[in-house]
């Protein structure tokens, strides 16, 4: 398989014509994007960028960003994504910690290089597009820092290239695949379910600009995707749409989801309503995205996030470091070639993650006894009520069987006796009605005394981090200051 970093010219080569990519603007075929990658990678030279560097990049979805980032591939420079949406102190961060030699954006404010320096410049005809070494660093994907500091997970070109070969494999891409992207550019998933994958397979890829609901099935009708990849928040804003809204879905072969799981019910309301088979998985930037995956042709498992990909050794572990067997909880690890090179500047932090070569995700999950995977919980958000283990994904799971419920968080609430108690925080369908006192009793039926929340929110919407995951350490602040 060729190198990733090789993928423009390999592609103008054998179909100079064949669609390739696009966004809301433009349109390239396969040989219009090799000229706007070499003239990229002009720009980037002019500006001191070669084998080694960094560049960041802080654009919203658009073509320009996919261009720069195989422009700095093409001249063996690495690339960290930032998210336009950070704050001058947050990106600040990433950019020195990544080392970054110039800045990317379409606002001269904080960059060092405006996009717009990109545009119609010609291409210079020499060097020819370097191949980076496979242990070359490729991506600097920052953590969305829930536990601290955002952190630089280090991706090299050997981590990408087999991600990609998972990821067409696994979901069964090819060249007739057209994706359709909705999730951010500066997020690994974005980048390689949506963009390379189905690129390295033949196929194409469309850029849409940011998600609204309202519109987002007008972008499946005019453009004709085979698949979209998108985050549980994103299916329930769907769902939610009004009951009038009957688009025509018939391109779409598939729906992925990842980031976090999705409620089994949640799947069923998405593909009763739009007749589009959900496609569940689960990985971790870490991973260099995806780890396992419920298999488009079926056996597809609702309630679990699929079985391991080929090429990786999925697990599950206990505090000791002894692999457990099916139906046993511990935490989830990972071992196979997707695994991080660890993360920049930081040993220690890189040693605690990554034992014996192990990816330890911080999850804690099982396994059925078909092998599908079954994530019970994140480790750090297990709530302790007096000595008991409280799971907040058990409730949460029960919460979304009551008809009402489109989504529902449950967080620890300091208590001076009992150390935390759960509290549920929860959106409900449009036009269902639900009490707070009706959701508990709805989870009295299900649940033991101890794990019933001890109240609920109902709320008109959930706090989401940029990559559209529920924020739970914001909800926790709520607790504690209420």
């Amino acid at each position: 398989m060729q190198h990733i970093a090789e993928l423009p010219d390999v592609r103008a080569g054998r179909n100079p014509t064949g669609p390739c990519i696009a966004d809301d603007r433009e349109q390239l075929d396969n040989e219009a994007f090799l000229k706007r990658v070499r003239s990229a990678a002009s720009v980037l030279r002019t500006h001191g960028i070669g084998i080694g560097d960094v560049i960041a990049v802080a654009l919203p979805n658009r073509l320009e960003l996919v261009v720069i980032m195989f422009a700095a591939w093409r001249l063996g420079a690495a690339v960290t994504p930032v998210n336009p949406g950070l704050t001058d102190a947050e990106a600040r961060h990433q950019i020195e910690d990544s080392g970054a030699k110039v800045v990317i954006t379409d606002d001269r404010g904080m960059g060092t290089l405006d996009v717009a320096a990109f545009a119609d410049t010609p291409a210079d005809r020499s060097p020819d597009a370097v191949s980076p070494a496979s242990d070359a660093l490729a991506l600097i994907i920052y953590t969305s820092g829930t536990t601290g500091r955002p952190k630089g997970v280090m991706l090299d070109h050997a981590n990408i290239a087999a991600m990609c070969r998972m990821i067409v494999d696994g979901i069964g891409l090819d060249e007739t695949d057209h994706s359709l992207l909705v999730l951010p550019l500066f997020h690994v998933n974005g980048i390689v379910v949506s963009v390379l994958s189905p690129l390295l397979a033949g196929g194409r890829a469309t850029i849409a600009g940011r998600f609204r609901a309202p519109a987002f099935f007008a972008s499946v009708e005019a453009a004709g995707p085979t698949y979209f990849s998108a985050v549980p928040a994103i299916y329930a804003m769907l769902v939610s749409l009004p009951d009038d809204v009957r688009p025509d879905t018939s391109s779409l072969r598939r729906a992925i989801c990842g980031a976090a799981p999705m409620p089994a019910e949640l799947i069923a309301r998405f593909e009763n309503r739009f007749g589009v088979p959900v496609v569940e998985g689960y990985g971790l930037s870490e991973g260099t995205c995806a780890s396992t995956l419920n298999p488009p042709a079926g056996p597809r498992r609702p309630g679990t996030v699929g079985l391991p990909l080929p090429g990786q050794t999925v697990a599950v572990m206990d505090a000791e470091g002894h692999l457990l067997d099916a139906g046993s909880v511990g935490e989830v690890v990972v071992r196979g070639p997707n695994v991080m090179r660890g993360y920049l500047g930081l040993p220690d932090e890189t040693a605690r993650t990554v034992v014996d070569g192990w990816l330890h995700t911080g999850d804690v999950g099982r396994f059925d006894t078909d092998g599908h995977l079954v994530l019970v919980d994140r480790i750090k958000d297990m709530i302790i009520r007096g000595g008991e283990n409280i799971y907040p994904k058990e409730i949460e799971n029960v919460l979304h069987t009551h008809p009402a419920v489109l989504e529902a968080a449950v967080v620890g609430a300091p208590e001076p006796v009992l150390g935390e108690v759960p509290v549920a925080y929860v959106t409900l369908l449009p036009g269902a009605a639900a009490t707070a006192e009706e959701l508990v009793d709805h989870c009295r039926g299900s649940l033991a005394r101890v794990k019933v929340p001890v109240s609920v929110v109902v709320t008109e919407s959930l706090p989401k981090n940029p990559v559209g995951k529920i924020d739970k350490p914001r909800l926790r602040s709520f607790t504690v200051s209420s």
